[in-house]
């Protein structure tokens, strides 16, 4: 990229960077987007640019196979139904361990090497949470797993106005015995986005983004409203994973959220090519 075609792109960003200025991105991070150090590096690159432009990202992680390698070397079988991670009393220390420990101050750091300022937040201050006592076409119990009622932002509100970085954990404190639970972290991140109201919730996962056949990704769609995002789920073309992500995503802009984005965190700067350029890399669901 030549001189003219540099600065050609940072006036391209401009618009974006004066609408948004002020702003509120809630990121959620997950999948094998996490596996590798140099793309988490990345990402966690372009959140600190957000910061520095003027906006104020909250970052919500997983940290699937990171917990189920700690669970294999605890003699653990990680089993999960319908999507949610079976969860004994035994595992959830595991959980808690692997998430608080582990990956939340990994996360932290990166963003203070990046020159950013973050703090890490344990989702059990945030995420009050009832227990999924059963899940599947056969039901069983699926132990220490929760889904959220309702979420505490103060800590998170703080955080913002320090001018510091949210990092917040997908655990939940069960409401009435106080005791950790285990939260999908695209669910959790949904729920915090229907109480925060940002202007964006992005997912950054493995996956491109919603397409019309998984195995093309060239069939990738752009853009879709959400009864185009039901009538896809209808017909098939959503299926299995990506239909508790697209539900809970239509139920975020219902609260109040302005736009849901799926990005491929797999591509370098995904954060940012989706939000400062006008075709972006992934699919938004808006109103």
């Amino acid at each position: 990229m030549n001189t003219k075609e540099k600065a050609a792109t940072l006036v391209e960003a401009l618009p974006y960077l004066q609408r948004f200025r002020g702003k509120t991105f809630l990121i959620k991070i997950g999948g094998s987007a996490m596996d590798s150090p140099d793309l988490v590096s990345s990402i966690m690159r372009d959140i600190v640019f957000l910061e520095v432009a003027g906006i104020n990202p909250v970052v919500v992680h997983g940290g699937g196979k990171a917990i189920s390698a700690a669970m294999e070397a605890a003699g653990l079988e990680a089993r999960f139904v319908e999507g949610f991670r079976v969860t004994s009393s035994e595992a959830i220390s595991i959980v808690e361990a692997t998430l608080g420990n582990t990956i939340n101050p990994a996360l932290v750091d990166l963003l203070s090497r990046h020159g950013g300022h973050a703090t890490g937040i344990p989702g059990t201050e945030v995420f009050q949470a009832t227990r999924i006592t059963e899940s599947g076409r056969e039901p069983v119990d699926i132990g220490r797993v929760g889904k959220v009622e309702s979420c505490h932002t103060d800590e998170i509100l703080k955080t913002i106005a320090s001018d510091a970085i949210p990092v917040v954990s997908p655990l939940g404190c069960e409401i009435g015995s106080g005791k950790a639970l285990n939260i999908n972290a695209d669910l959790a991140a949904a729920a915090l986005a229907c109480t925060l109201k940002p202007a964006k919730l992005l997912f950054v996962s493995d996956v491109p983004g919603l397409l019309r056949d998984p195995q093309d990704p060239a069939s990738l769609i752009p853009s879709v409203d959400p009864l185009e995002a039901t009538a896809l789920t209808d017909a098939g073309v959503i299926s299995g994973g990506m239909i508790p992500k697209v539900r809970s995503a239509i139920e975020a802009l219902e609260a109040g959220v302005e736009k849901v984005h799926f990005i491929d965190g797999r591509i370098p700067h995904t954060v940012l090519l989706e939000i400062f350029t006008p075709e972006g890399i992934g699919t938004e669901i808006t109103q």
